[in-house]
């Protein structure tokens, strides 16, 4: 399948405010070191006080992103407090990145990259080397996002528009298994922006209005927020987003065909409490895209996206939350993409393998509903000094794929099919003054059928954790070593296990279905250290850092592989005409290994954090032939500073992150870039942000987009300005 290149459809040009935003970005990366004039959090960084842990209160002047409640967690604990890697953005975070795409949400969070070609709003999360098929569970508002469409680079993509959410929690690693099946490689929570954080406590109703221009591109996004509180009991918000931008250029000024965008999101969510104890969230978020996509610089296709998702969250307690903290989740996610061919293309039939030609006005279409539910309960209560957080439920994900159109149209290459995943699992966290055990165990089964295939299979996934904190000096008291040994199991998905027919472009070969496939068991052992400190130069100030190394070994790895007709065995048939075949097997093993490392300090004067990771990766085939693993991403270390100014009105800083280049990779080189940004409170009303990325235009591209036919490279020097004006009464 040949590879496409994005192109939008004409759209207006925006008048630049380029000399401004360069100001701001020297101010930014220049500004003297100087104190604040009061302690706070760092910027983003400012926890719901109803939601404090003891820990946090600790911290008086204020605990990091390491200390905010994880929403992703079953047991209400913070990042620093998980004996997991586990990561938190916040919404001032996200505000300060200002960003258009998910990759530059994430920015930072260790062990997390992500791929995207010219249509920059559609991702895939790569988490530890593992992307694609489910292996990373993308979750908006507790909604599985398990859109696919075959074609070269990444197979797996979503859509959320980051001006939405206002958090996002990762968890690494097959210790997410509770958080539903095939997730060997971690889960990343989208959630959306609720009434209750955007309502003052005085206020009835509240709207924003948000402008912001992009000299990259020449883009601007506006968004409007309004919530209304019915009563103390029931809330409602709406947010509503489009985004116009055109190509962007690279670091050496050259435009990058196809990068251009325009599109139209929005978010509904009502949220009502029966009880002091209970809690009802119905949300809907949806985004509607359209674009041209291009080969060869000649507009081929007219594409048509729309994406909803439909959520309902339930969560009723008993007064202390002892013996019932019950959450009922249930989902429904569609992705309808369709289309339209302008012009006449040559093609091959995707049965006969023989010329056609696609003519202009043909359709292909690709419909994918996934619908979740998801229960579980938490009980805690105490043993013989032992206190116990016992949290046990089960979870069922159905794919439903609709492809179709005309003949030797794109959709013939993502198959039509159905897919069922259901699990079960109990896990008890025990804790006992210096240590902490986590047990748990997890059943998954899956069925996939189409016509003519029905194929099942089960699995019991186990974890144990142990976690101790031996030191009770000051300096070491919040040092807490752990070690962990979990597994996930991942079912092969529709295309994985069902695509065939010719490869449509090109040249023709055949692709084989393959319906033997066995599903992925990632075993990781993870060794891991939380530390946390108060009160170290200075009152008030505080430290946190996370650290770990993983080792996962992922059984019977599922990949792509190249056969040749001239080769016994290969199930590749002989034949004029036909160089190769082409068929996802299982190979022995994928090794992963890697090193993580997440921390900030957090001070009167402003903030400081690093993080790093190191991750290597190759695969073993069942004669012991190794390959270098192709969604092996950067090495990165990320350094970020924020300085305060003006009664914490003023805050300005950058960033800084080198990446290395991923062994064995063709196209990727070590680069590194750096971001500045500065964001003022001028009143209560009227917020001005402003970020220049890729301040010294670096030329460079996406290691993870090596696979592809065609390498796009990310955009060059950014400035970004943005105001937004808030009312209500």
């Amino acid at each position: 399948m040949g590879l496409m290149i994005w192109e939008r459809r004409g759209r207006s040009a925006a008048n630049g405010a380029a000399a401004l935003l360069a100001s701001v970005a020297v101010v930014a990366l220049s500004a003297p070191f100087a104190h604040a004039q009061q302690a706070t959090r760092p910027a983003g960084e400012q926890a719901d006080q109803s939601k404090k842990t003891d820990q946090e209160k600790a911290a008086p002047a204020g605990a990091t992103l390491l200390d905010k409640i994880l929403v992703l967690s079953r047991t209400g604990e913070t990042a620093i407090q998980s004996l997991a890697s586990a990561s938190h953005v916040d919404q001032e975070q996200l505000d300060r990145r200002m960003a258009t795409t998910p990759n530059e949400m994430l920015l930072g969070v260790p062990g997390v990259a992500t791929q995207a070609d010219a249509r920059r709003v559609s991702t895939s999360i790569n988490i530890r080397g593992l992307q694609d098929f489910g292996r990373v569970a993308v979750i908006v508002d507790g909604a599985r996002q398990n859109f696919q469409r075959s074609d070269h680079g990444t197979q797996s993509t979503f859509y959320i528009d980051p001006e939405l959410v206002k958090s996002v929690d990762v968890i690494r690693g097959p210790v997410a298994n509770t958080y539903g099946s095939g997730a060997i490689g971690g889960v990343v929570f989208f959630d959306t922006k609720d009434a209750q954080d955007f309502l003052k406590p005085d206020e009835t109703w509240a709207g924003s209005v948000t402008g912001r221009y992009e000299s990259n591109g020449k883009g601007w996004t506006t968004s409007a927020t309004g919530a209304y509180r019915i009563n103390e009991n029931w809330d409602v918000l709406g947010n509503i987003v489009y985004r116009d931008y055109d190509n962007y250029k690279d670091g050496d000024g050259d435009t990058v065909n196809g990068t251009g965008f325009d599109v139209l999101s929005g978010l509904l969510k009502t949220t009502i409490r029966p009880t002091e104890n209970s809690e009802l969230k119905l949300g809907w978020v949806g985004s509607s895209d359209g674009w041209d996509e291009t080969s060869g610089g000649v507009p081929v296709n007219d594409v048509d996206l729309k994406s909803n998702t439909f959520t309902a969250r339930y969560n009723i307690t008993d007064d202390d939350k002892s013996w019932l903290d019950l959450h009922i989740n249930t989902s429904y996610n569609k992705t309808n993409l369709d289309l339209t061919s302008l012009v006449p293309q040559n093609r091959f039939d995707p049965v006969t393998g023989l010329p056609v030609v696609l003519p202009a006005g043909s359709r292909s279409t690709f419909d994918v509903g996934t619908t979740g539910i998801d229960i579980w309960n938490t009980s805690r209560f105490e043993t013989s000094g032992v206190a116990h957080e016992l949290t046990y439920g089960g979870d069922w994900v159905g794919d439903n794929v609709e492809t179709g159109g005309a003949a030797g149209g794109d959709s013939f290459y993502t198959p039509s099919g159905k897919r069922n995943v259901s699990g079960a699992y109990v896990q008890d966290k025990l804790t006992w003054e210096w240590l902490e055990v986590i047990a748990g165990l997890r059943y998954d089964s899956y069925s996939l059928k189409d016509d003519t295939h029905d194929i099942s299979g089960d699995r019991l996934s186990p974890r144990v954790t142990v976690g101790v904190s031996p030191f009770e000096s000051a300096g070491l008291a919040g040092l807490q070593f752990y070690g962990t040994y979990a597994e996930g199991y991942r079912s092969p998905s529709i295309t994985e296990t069902l695509i065939s027919g010719n490869h449509p472009a090109g040249v023709s070969f055949p692709f084989l279905p393959n319906p033997n496939l066995r599903p992925e068991t990632g075993k990781t052992t993870e060794f891991g250290v939380n530390y946390r400190q108060n009160d170290i130069f200075e009152p008030g100030d505080a430290l946190r850092l996370k650290a770990a190394y993983f080792s996962n070994d992922v059984d019977d790895y599922i990949d792509g592989v190249t056969l040749s007709p001239f080769a016994p065995g290969s199930g590749c048939p002989f034949g004029p005409g036909i160089p190769i075949c082409f068929q996802y097997q299982n190979f022995a093993k994928a090794k992963i290994d890697g090193f993580e490392l997440e921390g900030v300090y957090d001070a009167a004067w402003g903030y400081a954090g690093l993080s790093a990771s190191i991750t290597n990766g190759h695969t073993v085939s069942y004669k012991g032939v190794e390959a270098d693993l192709a969604t092996i991403p950067s090495s990165q270390v990320t350094a970020q500073l924020g300085l305060r100014f003006l009664e914490d009105k003023l805050t300005v800083g950058g960033e800084v992150q080198y990446n290395g280049k991923p062994k064995g990779n063709a196209v990727a080189t070590d680069y590194t870039l750096v971001n500045a940004f500065a964001s003022y409170q001028a009143t209560d009303n009227l917020k001005v942000d402003f970020r220049a990325d890729n301040l010294f235009d670096v030329k460079y591209a996406n290691p993870l987009n090596g696979s592809t036919t065609v390498a796009v490279y990310e955009p060059g020097i950014t400035l970004k300005l943005a105001a937004t004006m808030r009312f209500g009464g």
